[in-house]
C-alpha cells in the first residue's frame, strides 16, 4: 500500500507546492492525476520517488518511510531520457547489473517483446522514433519489476495515435504483474482509458480537490455513454477546481459525493 499522509512540500523561495495531500493507492491500482498548470502534479510525483522529499508530513511504500530513492519505485518522464551509448536492449536491462547475466537476457527480452521492439533490440537510441523510444522507456523501468511505477506525462509530446498505442501497450505491461501505478496526465481522455481512480488537483497550494472513480471495463470504448458520463464529472471537477472562488466556498460547504449532484 502507497500512503501520502498529510504531505506538503515548501520550496526554499517560500512557493508552498502541495497542502495537506492525504491519499492512499492500493496494490495494482492505476491512479491518473489530473489538473490545472502549477498544482502540484509533478512535485507529488518526485516526493513519492524520494527524488525530493516534503517537507511536512511523509510518503509511506508497504510500512517504508520514503526518503530517498528506492528500487520498489520506478519512475518514467515526459522525455524518454535514454542512454545515447548504450543499444536499446542494454537501455532496458541498465537497472539489472546485479542479476545473473541469463536472468537479465529474458527479461529485457521480455520487455522488448511486450512493447513491440523486440527487432530493436541492437539499435542505438538515435535510431528511434519519438514513441519507440518512449516505450524503450517503459520497458526499463518495469523490467526490475519495481511496486510502484511513477509515470509523469509520459506520452504527451506525442501524436494522438502514436499515444493511443502506447496507452495499451502500458497496459499490456502492467497486466503482466501489476504494480501500483500514478500517472500525471492533462489528457481527459487518457486519465479515462487508463485509471481505476482519477484524482482532480487544485493550485496555490496544490491540494486533494475531487477523487472519481473510473470502473468501466477494458478495454475501453472512447464512443461509449459510459465512457462519456465519467468524461463530464471529470470535466466538470476541472472547471470547478480552476475556479479559485467555488473551490474556497466549496471547502467551506462540502459539495455533494463526486458527481452526486450531476444530471447528465
Amino acid at each position: 500500500m502507497l500512503v501520502l499522509d498529510r504531505v506538503g512540500k515548501t520550496y526554499p523561495n517560500g512557493v508552498r507546492a502541495l497542502d495537506g495531500i492525504s491519499l492512499a493507492v492500493a496494490p495494482g491500482e492505476i491512479l491518473v492525476v489530473i489538473g490545472g498548470s502549477g498544482c502540484g502534479k509533478s512535485t507529488m510525483l518526485r516526493t513519492i520517488s524520494g527524488l525530493d522529499p516534503p517537507t511536512q508530513g511523509r510518503v509511506v511504500l508497504d510500512g517504508t518511510v520514503i526518503t530517498a530513492p528506492r528500487e520498489e519505485i520506478g519512475i518514467v518522464f515526459q522525455e524518454p531520457r535514454l542512454l545515447p551509448w548504450l543499444r536499446v536492449a542494454d537501455n532496458v536491462g541498465f537497472g539489472l547489473a546485479e542479476y545473473p547475466k541469463a536472468e537479465r537476457r529474458t527479461r529485457v527480452a521480455g520487455a522488448l517483446d511486450r512493447v513491440g521492439l523486440t527487432e530493436k533490440a541492437r539499435v542505438w537510441p538515435r535510431e528511434l522514433s519519438g514513441g519507440q523510444a518512449q516505450r524503450v522507456a517503459i520497458a526499463r523501468a518495469l523490467v526490475p519489476r519495481p511496486q510502484v511505477l511513477l509515470l509523469d506525462e509520459p506520452f504527451s509530446a506525442l501524436d494522438a495515435f502514436t499515444r493511443a498505442d502506447l496507452q495499451d501497450h502500458l497496459l499490456d505491461l502492467w497486466a503482466d504483474l501489476k504494480p501500483t501505478l500514478v500517472m500525471v496526465t492533462h489528457d481527459v481522455d487518457e486519465a479515462i482509458v487508463l485509471a481505476d481512480r482519477i484524482m482532480v488537483m487544485r493550485a496555490q497550494p496544490g491540494r486533494v480537490y475531487e477523487e472519481i472513480p473510473c470502473e468501466l471495463p477494458r478495454p475501453r470504448d472512447r464512443q461509449s455513454a459510459a465512457f462519456d458520463f465519467v468524461k463530464r464529472r471529470v470535466l466538470a471537477a476541472l472547471d470547478r477546481s480552476l475556479d479559485r472562488a467555488v473551490a474556497m466556498a466549496e471547502e467551506v460547504e462540502p459539495r455533494a459525493a463526486a458527481g452526486g449532484g450531476l444530471w447528465w
